[in-house]
């Protein structure tokens, strides 16, 4: 094990917990991960990447003049650079500041920036056209305050499109890490029953409603720590054990992440993804 990987943090990924409120710490400490990724975030994004172009399948099929579309978690700006591009008026929104200085080094005056929280987005009633938010709710605690506040903010007929990531996700290397050890080191996700739950509280009419799984490839478990690290899913919302994994500990969770080894001598990465598609009423 080289001494690079073994820098490799334990306190690993992504979304909320689903039985634990939220605090003003947990956002400041995510916005701070993501900030500290910030600057080479797109090296790491590549499954991020495919979800947003899977999401932006689902737009309407045609842009009118002057329609006002929200990126809500914009990250660097990829997908509010390509909104653009289609003929949408974008304002890129982000909890992290860092963030959005990348998104504004890429889009230049192309799109309009906000920093908010998707719990109390910063705008009025009927502002947008369409909302379009790609794995950034499953760091909200409730799924229906984000998707409350979506709705709120794009106009009766506009359209509320999403992505988060639900349970099962990671699951190969949440048993690989409880091979290991008692701590945790993946948060958990809602369940698909919690999200329809969420999607019925925050109201509109269900357009799409889809959850596919998103295999990606890795030829060792430190890779995909590294790719979860260089995007800033670090953040863990219950208590971990503290300091970076021992060369012991990550050759342990390497022998017992083999066990998913194919045929091709990759390691999995499971990500059940749901994709969601909101028409406002």
């Amino acid at each position: 094990m080289t001494e690079a990987a073994k820098q490799v943090l334990t306190d690993l990924p992504i979304g909320a917990s689903a039985h634990r409120k939220q605090s003003v710490a947990d956002k400041a400490a995510i916005a701070a991960a993501f900030g500290r990724a910030a600057k080479r975030y797109d090296q790491s994004a590549e499954f991020q990447r495919i979800v947003g172009h899977r999401l932006m399948e689902k737009l309407p099929p045609m842009v009118s003049v002057g329609t006002r579309l929200l990126d809500l978690g914009c990250g660097t700006g990829y997908f509010s650079e390509q909104l653009a591009a289609k003929g949408y008026q974008v304002c890129a929104a982000d909890l992290s500041e860092q963030m959005l200085a990348q998104a504004a080094q890429r889009c230049g005056d192309k799109v309009s920036y906000q920093q908010a929280d998707a719990e109390a987005l910063p705008f009025a009633d009927n502002s947008f056209d369409v909302a379009f938010s790609t794995l950034a709710l499953q760091w909200c605690q409730d799924l229906s305050v984000p998707l409350a506040e979506l709705r709120r903010v794009v106009k009766p007929g506009g359209y509320v499109l999403f992505t988060t990531l639900v349970e099962n996700s990671l699951k190969e290397l949440s048993y690989a890490w409880q091979q290991v050890d008692q701590y945790q080191h993946v948060n958990q996700f809602l369940s698909q029953k919690t999200v329809k739950l969420a999607l019925a509280q925050a109201g509109g009419q269900i357009h799409t409603l889809e959850f596919p799984p998103i295999i990606m490839k890795y030829q060792t478990a430190v890779e995909l720590m590294k790719d979860l690290k260089g995007i800033g899913a670090t953040h863990l919302h219950n208590e971990r054990k503290a300091g970076l994994a021992s060369r012991q500990t990550l050759q342990a969770l390497e022998r017992a992440y083999d066990e998913f080894r194919d045929e091709k001598g990759q390691l999995p990465a499971t990500y059940q993804v749901c994709f969601g598609v909101i028409i406002n009423d």
